[in-house]
């Protein structure tokens, strides 16, 4: 007990108001680098064992200041916080073990400033993988393995892409090697390690291949192998391939017990491929003419999973016995089979076969069809949804326009005529459009006032009308009805494009440029609208705008070449050749068949001295206009402006064989022939003379038949003395394009220099004056003429 109360301190009273006193206080026993000199602490640790000395008194308070032992001092006993003697200490003699001697991670060089590295990284890096052997006979197996894979796969695809040949020889190769691997693997490990899956991949592609090339004893064979391995599990059911074999070699007898033999070894949960199987066997037996059997496999399948294919085959059989109740009855079983495919879809061929193409063109309107539709709009009339059968009439209608089959179309359309009100105009209004694509414009009113008349609210009655009152030229009238149309209905874009047209043609352009500019908030990416505004803007002769919403439109349709050949146009009128060329070379490429982008860019060409670049274009045009001679001729003056005389004579000499009474060919030829000093100059000289003469007479006897001085009027005829071009507008642009192909510079040729006037002519077209052309049908349909593609497209919805 006084042991005991030695090791007890009571803290003094005067510490009770220092909270923080005794945590200064330093333990020597903490101190581990003294340890090697601490001789208890060497004998604790040398002999690993002692006795645990009494538990003593708990001390509640550490702030005292207590008596250590080191290996300089006396050894006391020291204690813990909770009384409990401190490592290493002595108490009675004994020495009190160690509890650990180094702790986890944590060395004695570590607490001496070195880097603390517990993963070991400062080790270096990983020393490199061990040089794969390729020698090995497990590495040489593993190669020959993916090297008999690979060969399947090619025989797969080979066989995809139809080279049966090549498919057989890369299954047999794949074989061989198969074989090798085989033996090689029995020579280095033991035979249960054999890739048995390798080995029937290889047999079963193998017997495919044989199949797939008609070598069906092979097939056999190598089938045989496979199905008496027991190795090869569920291998019996390729007895279902050796079936398919014996019945393509007629073997009838032997398919069957190789499909039953199939059908034995297949568990019943496998339920689809045991009926594909009883049906293959139902179709050998109606090849053998066992009818009665058949119809036990197609009535099983029918009460099982009915499908189409053993329904129409057991119809088949039961016509062969001639039981014509069960035929009744097989074929409601038949129609009860749902198809699986949407109504539209059941006529669309799924392949290329032309067999299944004629069947299907066949049944898409035999009888049945024409029933099965004739009863549906019936049953649809003689319930509730009357309307349904009104709306579906009319798709009928529209079907028959998709086809292009217009007189049933109108008939099917003509049978709403004394219907009510609403079906009659929306039929009305069909009529009136199928009428106005025909151009027959009496009609197409004829109907637009019967569906105005029936329904004075239908936006698309009204635009009809006012299309045709517009053909007839009553613009006024026509704006008035399109006006209605919006009041009715605010979206129908088709008046509002149509208003716009109409104030183009009564040149109220304001008006115009406003609803065409509301359009385009409607339909952003429109290309015609596009086209109006910027045709609109070029009207009000502001050629900026113009160009910039035509930069537009080849944004929305960048390969429209009237687009782009009036891009050119309009910068042409600016001055500014070269984006004109651009625009027109692009205009060109993509539509090489406009004379007038034809005549442009040969003209520029000459104009910037490059003549045989012209040539091409002229050429073009003279495959395109073979009557006109004037592309031929500017083909031989391109040839005389680029110095290739004797290929401008050869030109000049077949225009002549072509247009033997032409005088401007047979001028240019005497002066060529002249200045190459040819024997042919007087036989030309002479032919044009006596043209000349011919022409001078025909002159005079025009001048003698005409009465009054008010009577003349330019020749037609482009002939040496004609000044045709004067009395065309100036403002025409085909004009412009042949007077700037007239006034070409002519400073290197000394064929031109003389007698300018007298060889202008031959550029001239020969039918007279070029005058403005009409619009082609394309620009038509960018500008106001055709109405029916766009404006009444969605008339064709039923209302």
């Amino acid at each position: 007990m006084v042991q005991m109360m030695q090791n007890v301190h009571l803290a003094p009273e005067t510490d009770e108001d220092d909270l923080y006193s005794g945590y200064n206080d330093y333990n020597p026993t903490y101190d581990t680098e003294e340890l090697e000199n601490d001789t208890a602490f060497q004998q604790a640790v040398r002999t690993n064992h002692g006795r645990r000395p009494p538990i003593t008194a708990k001390i509640p308070s550490t702030a005292v200041t207590r008596p250590v032992a080191t290996g300089y001092g006396s050894k006391t006993s020291l204690t813990s916080s909770m009384g409990r003697p401190v490592t290493g200490a002595i108490q009675d003699g004994v020495t009190r073990p160690m509890t650990a001697v180094r702790a986890a991670g944590f060395t004695k060089a570590a607490l001496r400033g070195s880097a603390f590295d517990p993963l070991g990284q400062s080790r270096g890096p990983a020393p490199p993988l061990e040089v794969k052997n390729e020698d090995s006979p497990e590495e040489k197996i593993r190669q020959l393995e993916k090297k008999v894979n690979e060969l399947v796969e090619e025989s797969c695809i080979a066989n995809t892409c139809g080279d049966l040949k090549l498919a057989l020889e890369k299954a047999k190769d794949a074989g061989r090697k198969e074989r090798v691997l085989v033996r090689q693997r029995e020579q280095v490990t033991t035979p249960e390690n054999i890739n048995l899956d390798l080995t029937y991949s290889v047999l079963f592609n193998l017997a495919s291949q044989y199949s797939a090339n008609e070598m069906y004893a092979e097939a056999l064979n190598t089938y045989q192998v496979i199905v008496k391995n027991k190795m090869f599990i569920n291998a019996g059911r390729l007895k279902v391939n050796m079936g398919n074999i014996y019945l393509k070699q007629r073997n009838y007898s032997k398919a069957i017990k190789f499909y039953r033999m199939a059908l034995d070894q297949i568990p019943s949960v496998h339920k689809e491929m045991r009926i594909k199987i009883m049906q293959n066997i139902g179709v050998t037996f109606i090849k053998t003419g066992q009818y009665s059997d058949a119809i036990n496999s197609f009535e099983h399948i029918m009460s099982m999973a009915p499908n189409l294919k053993a329904g129409f085959n057991l119809i088949l059989s039961y016509f062969a016995v001639g039981d014509r109740e069960k035929m009744k009855k097989a074929f409601q079983k038949l129609i009860a089979v749902p198809l699986e495919i949407d109504e539209d879809d059941k006529y669309i061929s799924p392949s290329d076969d032309p067999h299944t193409n004629l069947v299907i063109e066949a049944i898409k309107n035999d009888h049945l069809r024409q029933m099965e539709r004739e009863r549906c709009v019936e049953v649809v009339k003689a319930s509730q949804y009357v309307e349904l059968a009104n709306d579906l009439e009319i798709n009928k209608a529209i079907t028959y326009l998709r086809q292009k089959d217009f007189n049933q179309a109108i008939e099917t359309l003509k049978m709403f005529e004394k219907k009510d009100s609403r079906v009659k105009s929306a039929a009305a209004t069909n009529l009136s459009f199928l009428y106005y694509l025909e151009n027959d414009f009496a009609q197409a009113s004829s109907y637009a006032d019967l569906a105005v008349n029936s329904d004075r609210y239908n936006p698309s009655a009204l635009t009809n009308k006012g299309n045709t009152v517009f053909a007839n030229g009553d613009y006024e009238k026509a704006a008035e009805f399109y006006k209605e149309a919006l009041r009715n209905d605010s979206s129908c874009t088709e008046a509002l494009y149509n208003i716009g047209l109409t104030y183009k043609k009564l040149n109220r352009l304001d008006e115009a440029l406003d609803c065409f500019l509301k359009l385009h908030a409607i339909l952003r990416n429109s290309a015609q609208v596009l086209y109006q505004i910027a045709n609109v803007y070029e009207l009000m002769e502001d050629p900026n705008q113009a160009i910039e919403w035509l930069m537009q439109l080849i944004s929305v349709v960048p390969t429209d070449s009237r687009a782009l050949s009036k891009l050119g146009e309009l910068y042409d009128s600016e001055g500014d050749k070269s984006q004109a060329f651009q625009y027109y070379y692009e205009s060109y490429r993509y539509f090489p068949s406009n004379i007038e982008v034809i005549e442009w860019l040969g003209a520029y060409y000459i104009d910037t001295q490059f003549c045989e670049k012209a040539i091409q274009y002229f050429e073009r045009a003279a495959l395109i206009q073979p009557t006109q001679v004037k592309w031929q001729l500017m083909v031989a003056s391109c040839f005389r402006r680029s110095g290739n005389y004797q290929k401008a004579l050869d030109t000049y000499k077949d225009i002549h064989r072509k247009f033997p009474e032409n005088v401007e060919c047979l001028r240019f030829l005497v002066r060529l022939c002249t200045d190459i000093g040819l024997k042919e100059v007087q036989e030309y000289a002479t032919k044009l003379k006596r043209l000349e003469k011919i022409k001078e007479i025909k002159e005079q006897r025009i001048k003698s038949g005409r009465e009054g001085p008010g009577g003349s009027r330019g020749k037609r005829e482009g002939s040496a003395g004609s000044d045709s071009g004067q009395n065309c507008s100036a403002n025409s642009k085909g004009e412009q394009l042949s007077a700037k192909l007239r006034a070409l510079p002519g400073t290197n040729e000394p064929y031109e220099s003389s007698s300018h006037k007298e060889i202008d002519a031959s550029y001239v077209d020969p039918l007279g004056p070029q005058v403005e052309r009409p619009k082609t049908a394309a620009k038509k349909r960018l500008e106001e003429d055709d109405f029916a593609d766009e404006e009444l497209g969605d008339d064709l919805l039923p209302e």
